[in-house]
C-alpha cells in the first residue's frame, strides 16, 4: 500500500490541491461494471485518492457502492477527489444529469463536474466507427454557455466545488474564458508520449486551467470504434523502452512519471491490480532526469487516438473538424 500523504498534488487556479494521479473508470467496452467498481476499491485501498467518473461509462451506481464502501471503512469523503462528467444527450438537463450522478454515485457533492464533449452529438453504448448520429451539429457557443451557466449553479448550489472542460481546444476555451462567470479549473484531454499536444499543453497551463490527461500509454484497450491503421504504439517506442531498461520499471511506469513531470495527471485505467498499483509506485518514485524527459520530448508523433468519428455531423469533412483543425475557424 502507498500513504496517501505521500501521493504528489497539483495545485489548481484557486489554491485547492488535487491528487497528480488518478484512477480511470472508463472500461464498459471490456469488463463489466461490478469488475470495475471491485477494481476501484482496490485501488483506492491500495493508495489513489483521485477517481475519475463519467455518466456514459454506465457504472456510477455500482462505483457508488464502492465509494459508500471504502467511506464507510474509514477513508474520509473529503480526502478523495471525484469527477464525472455531463454525457452528450444531457446538454440541456445537465443540473439533473449531475443530480443523477450523485444519487448513483451516493455523494453530497463532486469535486469536479465536466462538460464531456463540447457537442451534444451522441451515439449509442458499442457502436462502430462508421456510425453517426443523424442529429448531430458542429459546436455552438451558445448552446455549449447554456450548458456552462447550468454547471455554475451546481457550484453556487454547494453540489459541486469545481467545474471544467474535456476534449476542447484552444479556439473553443478561448470563447469560454470570454463568456464564463466561473472559470474551467481543469481540461480534460488526450495526452502520452506519441500525442503531446505541446500548444495546447502550453495554453492551459498559461490560463491557470489544469491539463488532465486520459489515454496515457496510449489507450491499448482502447474500444475498436477508435482504431485506425495509422495509429502507433507508445509503450514500444525505443526511447520510453530504454529508460524503463536502465531504471528497471514498466513502459506505462515512464510514461506515468513523464505526464506528472510535465504538468498534467495522468489517469491511467485498469482492472487489474498488478497494473494500477504499478502507476501509483510510479507516481511516488524517483523522477526522470532532465535528459529523460527531453528524450520523450522527442518522441511526439502527433498520433491522436481517440478521434471522434462518431461525433461528426453531416456536413463534416472528417474528424479533424472535431478539434479545429485544417484551418477551421471558431465563431460564437
Amino acid at each position: 500500500m502507498i500513504d496517501p500523504t505521500t501521493v504528489p498534488t497539483k495545485t489548481l487556479a484557486n489554491g485547492d490541491l488535487i491528487p497528480a494521479i488518478g484512477i480511470g473508470t472508463f472500461g464498459s467496452d471490456r469488463y463489466s461494471a461490478s469488475d470495475i467498481a471491485s477494481a476501484l476499491e482496490g485501488a483506492i485501498q491500495y493508495g489513489y485518492r483521485h477517481v475519475d467518473c463519467a455518466s456514459v461509462y454506465g457504472n456510477e451506481r455500482e462505483i457508488g457502492g464502492a465509494l459508500a464502501k471504502v467511506i464507510g471503512a474509514g477513508v474520509p469523503r473529503e480526502d478523495l477527489w471525484v469527477t464525472s462528467k455531463v454525457w452528450n444527450n444531457r446538454h440541456e438537463d445537465a443540473v439533473a444529469s449531475c443530480e443523477d450522478t450523485l444519487r448513483d454515485l451516493q455523494l453530497d457533492y463532486l469535486d469536479m463536474y465536466l462538460i464531456h464533449w463540447p457537442f451534444p452529438n451522441h451515439h449509442s453504448v458499442g457502436v462502430d466507427v462508421g456510425s453517426r448520429d443523424p442529429y448531430a451539429v458542429p459546436y455552438v457557443h451558445e448552446s455549449y454557455m447554456n450548458t456552462w451557466r447550468q454547471l455554475e449553479s451546481l457550484v453556487e448550489r454547494g453540489l459541486v466545488r469545481h467545474i471544467g472542460t474535456s476534449n476542447m481546444t484552444i479556439p473553443k476555451l478561448e470563447l469560454l474564458l470570454q463568456d464564463a462567470f466561473i472559470r474551467p479549473s481543469a481540461n480534460q484531454l488526450e495526452l502520452h508520449p506519441h500525442f503531446q499536444q505541446p500548444d495546447l499543453l502550453a495554453y492551459l497551463l498559461q490560463k491557470g486551467i489544469q491539463p488532465v490527461g486520459y489515454s496515457p500509454f496510449g489507450s491499448p484497450s482502447r474500444p475498436e470504434r477508435d482504431r485506425t491503421p495509422e495509429d502507433t504504439v507508445d509503450l514500444e517506442d525505443p526511447a520510453i523502452l530504454d529508460i524503463a531498461a536502465n531504471r528497471g520499471l514498466l513502459p506505462a511506469q515512464v510514461a506515468i512519471k513523464w505526464a506528472i513531470q510535465r504538468g498534467h495527471i495522468p489517469i491511467p485505467f485498469s482492472v487489474k491490480a498488478s497494473q494500477y498499483e504499478s502507476s501509483l509506485n510510479a507516481a511516488v518514485g524517483e523522477p526522470l532526469s532532465t535528459s529523460e524527459m527531453t528524450a520523450l520530448g522527442e518522441i511526439d508523433r502527433g498520433c491522436r487516438l481517440i478521434k471522434g468519428q462518431v461525433f461528426l455531423w453531416p456536413t463534416a469533412d472528417g474528424w479533424e473538424d472535431l478539434w479545429d483543425e485544417e484551418g477551421m475557424v471558431v465563431t460564437a
